[in-house]
Formats: structure tokens, C-alpha cells, sequence
């Protein structure tokens, strides 16, 4: 696996076959689009002259279902993360934004 670091920016290249799988595998345990992604955190320490290898940990929760909530008025909702927002009438459902439900905004 070939490892390539621009300033704040990694990237993974596989060389085989296995690793295309094992980079696709982690991949869809850390991305999920719809709600927060994952991440990983170096855990230990890496001294390649004593053991070469790097261990992390994924934090973050993993939700095999979606949050599902209903405008309870109508009104504008926001996300607070990107200031996306949608009018919504009482009884819409409210919409996922950058990971998270839409909060009610006055």
C-alpha cells in the first residue's frame, strides 16, 4: 500500500488486489454520507524500529437506521453546521443535513 501526505491530506494507494478490498472495507466503515462520518485516531505509538506497525481506533457510532422526525410546526429548519435551510410545514419530515437533523429555527 503505497501512502502519500499533502500537507493535511492523505492518501491511500492499494497495490494488490486484497488491499483494494481491505481500503474499500474501511472505507464503508468510516464514510457514511447521510449521517456523521467516523474517524480514525492513532492509538499507542509508532516506533518502526520496535514494531512496524500504526494502530487506530474508529470512533464515532454507527446507526443502521436513519433518524426519522416530523415538523411538529411550521417553519424554517436549519443546519447549523453548513446554514442550509428548508420551510417545512407541520406534519414534514424533518430533513438529515451534514449528518444531523434540521433544527427548528425562529
Amino acid at each position: 500500500m503505497e501512502i502519500r501526505i499533502d500537507k493535511n491530506v492523505v492518501e491511500f494507494s492499494p497495490d494488490s488486489d486484497t488491499e483494494t478490498k481491505q481500503l474499500e472495507d474501511l472505507w464503508r466503515l468510516i464514510v457514511d454520507c447521510a449521517r456523521f462520518n467516523r474517524k480514525m485516531v492513532p492509538i499507542g505509538e509508532y516506533i518502526p524500529s520496535q514494531k512496524n506497525m500504526a494502530r487506530f481506533v474508529i470512533e464515532g457510532e454507527i446507526s443502521d437506521e436513519l433518524q426519522e422526525k416530523f415538523a411538529d410546526r411550521e417553519g424554517r429548519y436549519v443546519c447549523l453546521t453548513c446554514n442550509k435551510y428548508v420551510i417545512l410545514k407541520q406534519g414534514d419530515q424533518v430533513p438529515i443535513c451534514c449528518g444531523k437533523l434540521m433544527e427548528f429555527y425562529d
